[in-house]
C-alpha cells in the first residue's frame, strides 16, 4: 500500500501476479444493512465508503477489523474483479469477497476494481461529483455509480 495517483492510498503488485488469481480477500466485521444504517447513517453525501454489500442482508464493514483490500482503489478499466463467494452451507453472514485478477498485472502496477455502487437515491449532477471517478482511463465514466437501469 502506498499514496495512489488516482486517491488517496492504493494497493500496488509486489509482483507479477498471471491472469484468474485470487489476491486477497476483502476483510471486516459483518453487519446488517440496518446495522450499518444506524452506524452511518446512511450517508451517500461522503463520497468514501469501506462497506462491501454481501448478500441482501449482510454486508462487510472493512472500517472494522479490515486488511489492504480496503484500499484497493475504483477503475473504469479495472485490472481485477471482486466476487462474493456464497457460504457452502448457506449462511449469508459468512459469504466472503475475494479480489482477482482479470489479466497480468505486472509489478508496480496499480490493483484496482470496479466498485458498481449503487444507490436507491436519483444520481444527480452533485451526487455524481461526490461520487466521481479519478481513474483516468480513457473511457472513464465519470463516477463510481453504477448506471440505473431505464425503465421501458
Amino acid at each position: 500500500m502506498r499514496r495512489s495517483p488516482i486517491h488517496g492510498n492504493g494497493v500496488f503488485a509486489a509482483r507479477n501476479l498471471p491472469k484468474g488469481i485470487t489476491v486477497i480477500e476483502y476483510r471486516g466485521r459483518r453487519l446488517t444493512h440496518a446495522q450499518a444504517n444506524r452506524v452511518y447513517g446512511n450517508d451517500v453525501d461522503s463520497g468514501h465508503t469501506f462497506l462491501f454489500t454481501l448478500n441482501e442482508r449482510y454486508l462487510i464493514d472493512a472500517n472494522v477489523g479490515g486488511n489492504i483490500a480496503r484500499w484497493i482503489n475504483h477503475s473504469c478499466n479495472p485490472n481485477c474483479h471482486a466476487w462474493v463467494i456464497e457460504h457452502p452451507g448457506g449462511d449469508p453472514r459468512r459469504d466472503r469477497v475475494v479480489i482477482e485478477t482479470r489479466r497480468a498485472i505486472r509489478r508496480g502496477e496499480e490493483l484496482t476494481y470496479d466498485y458498481g455502487i449503487e444507490l436507491e437515491e436519483r444520481h444527480t449532477p452533485r451526487l455524481k461529483r461526490i461520487w466521481a471517478c479519478r481513474c483516468g482511463a480513457p473511457r472513464c465514466s465519470g463516477t463510481l455509480l453504477k448506471p440505473k437501469r431505464r425503465r421501458r
